[in-house]
């Protein structure tokens, strides 16, 4: 359990020092937004691609893990849809709520943990597997928000799907890396080092990225919805993808893979979609907020029962 705190506990370490940064107005916006766009489309996509194009994808690569991992994800979201059927919710937080629910931050701290606590072959199978979550997260996040929209326009937004997956450079990169992989085709070595340096800052930035859009006082006014999206999001997932994993036989090595994607807190990206699709942003800022601080403890719990 120590060596997983050890491992654990900087990532987050990291998250706060850039929550300081934000605080102190070092890292304002004017410099967050620019920093947030060299990551996403940049950074990280660079790093996937050079992960997954080096390996040798048939051996990273298992059938079983994705469709637990998906069917999972899927129970996540239709649990906060009966959800909000059944309590009283606002309207405007419905979509919202389901979302920020089970729509994982992958790139930014899944693949970080994925890295940290299990080293490059661990990172290369979580790159992997994180475009085919990806585009089921986009897909069933657009329907929620459509389907509670009371925005006749939003209901036909079906374009704003293609356009997160089309768009989604984490899944272009797993796409087109997988595609090399599978294809033999080789990296000259000076592409491979360049590759490699531009890779080497994608997960300390984007973790200093991810600190400086927290904000927390606003989760005092939707602490309720809030932790009910903590609970199924950083809980039930993993405890859903773990039972699937196990039924299905999935090797340890891979569900440990599987837990930490699936154990990932709310996507940023959560607030932009109900910002474009007419869903609640206050909400979506208190559940990003909150599940990631509260991801550093559950972290550390669903590890430590997976490797025990």
């Amino acid at each position: 359990m120590l060596s997983i705190i050890e491992t654990i506990a900087p990532i987050f370490m990291v998250i706060m020092v850039g929550w300081g940064l934000s605080h102190k107005k070092i890292l304002t916006r004017e410099v967050s937004g620019p920093l947030n766009k060299i990551v996403f489309y940049l950074a990280i996509p660079v790093m996937i691609f050079e992960k997954v194009a080096h390996a040798d994808f048939s051996a990273n690569f298992s059938t079983t893990l994705v469709v637990g991992v998906l069917l999972a994800a899927a129970s996540g979201f239709f649990l906060a849809v009966l959800v909000v059927s059944i309590f009283p919710v606002y309207p405007r937080h419905k979509g919202t709520f389901a979302q920020a629910s089970f729509h994982g931050n992958i790139g930014y701290i899944g693949l970080a943990v994925a890295y940290y606590f299990l080293g490059d072959l661990g990172l290369t199978r979580a790159s992997i597997l994180s475009a085919f979550i990806l585009i089921l997260q986009n897909f069933l996040s657009v329907a929620g928000l459509q389907y509670f929209s009371n925005n006749e326009q939003t209901r036909g937004k079906f374009s704003v799907f293609l356009k997160n997956v089309a768009g989604n450079p984490v899944i272009v990169s797993a796409v087109a890396g997988s595609a090399v992989s599978l294809a033999g085709i080789p990296i000259p070595e000076i592409i491979s080092r360049f590759l490699h340096i531009i890779s080497g800052m994608a997960l300390p930035l984007a973790l200093l990225d991810i600190g400086g859009s927290l904000s927390f006082p606003v989760i005092k006014a939707h602490w309720a919805p809030t932790l009910a999206t903590g609970f199924i999001k950083l809980i039930f997932l993993p405890a859903a993808g773990w039972f699937l994993f196990t039924m299905m036989g999935v090797p340890h090595d891979l569900q440990l893979v599987g837990i930490i994607l699936l154990g990932a807190p709310t996507a940023t990206v959560t607030y932009v979609m109900a910002r474009e699709m007419g869903g609640a942003t206050a909400l979506a800022s208190s559940a990003i907020s909150l599940n990631t601080l509260a991801s550093a403890l559950t972290y550390v719990l669903w590890l430590g029962i997976i490797v025990q």
